[in-house]
């Protein structure tokens, strides 16, 4: 997918009108209806599928996610297109969730509907669509994985392990060998979205966060984890890992740090 991963503004104008994306509005329910949204989308707010922490991270009960989209109209191959009003971080939140529970064909709309609003009409009509029963998978084995395939990564020379908190988080305490990305280095606060590619390239490569390299990723708050994932799955990055764990269970289980 690898480009189709993040789309413009102007490609989502371009596809509402033929009714071949579902659009996914994750602000609040009193924003979606009060400050108006993009048309024709539906509203998930993130904290109906926050989930406490737990031993697998903070993913929902699959029973409750499979409901929430299910009551939103989604298809399992429906084409999703998320936003907030964050940069994206919350929405990447929502699309690496659906990719958790097996749904393939998720984009992540660049900006957020500040951006949208600046060339593009918004509605304050309700959306009414007709439930589906929403079926999920079993969890993404090739994308999300544990501890022991993190202690794994540690003794790998061929992985780096990117810590995305902020830098005094990353100071006080890491997985060892790690290096510190924090997901607003590649966002920009003028257009709202992303980067130019060659620029959020050339930070990663900084890092020595390249395209041949297995790329783990964790964090302690998983929407920005999840902004982070989304960014390499669209640069094309061919081998990215999602510990859905954060530091604090890691620490927990009795792993090393640094």
């Amino acid at each position: 997918m690898s480009e189709e991963w993040v789309v413009s503004a102007d490609w989502l104008a371009d596809h509402l009108p033929n009714g071949d994306v579902v659009v996914v509005d994750v602000r609040d329910a009193w924003e979606y209806d009060g400050i108006g949204h993009v048309p024709g989308a539906v509203n998930v707010p993130f904290d109906e599928f926050r989930a406490e922490r737990g031993p697998d991270g903070m993913m929902p009960d699959p029973e409750h996610w499979a409901g929430l989209l299910g009551d939103a109209g989604v298809e399992p191959g429906d084409t999703l297109v998320a936003y907030d009003d964050t940069h994206g971080v919350f929405a990447a939140r929502f699309l690496v969730t659906a990719l958790y529970f097996g749904h393939e064909d998720v984009r992540l709309l660049d900006g957020d509907y500040s951006a949208w609003i600046r060339d593009h009409k918004a509605s304050s009509e309700p959306v009414d669509v007709p439930p589906t029963e929403y079926d999920i998978d079993d969890p993404r084995e090739d994308v999300f994985v544990d501890a022991d395939d993190v202690l794994d990564a540690i003794e790998d020379p061929d992985a780096v392990l990117v810590d995305t908190r902020e830098p005094w988080e990353f100071e006080e305490s890491h997985l060892p060998g790690a290096v510190n990305l924090d997901w607003k280095e590649v966002v920009d606060d003028e257009s709202r979205g992303l980067k130019p590619r060659e620029a959020i390239e050339c930070v990663l490569d900084e890092r020595g966060v390249t395209p041949d390299t297995h790329v783990v990723l964790y964090c302690n708050t998983a929407r920005r984890i999840s902004h982070t994932f989304v960014v390499l799955q669209w640069l094309g990055f061919p081998e990215v890992s999602f510990y859905e764990g954060s530091l604090t269970d890691w620490t927990e289980r009795g792993h090393p740090v640094e």
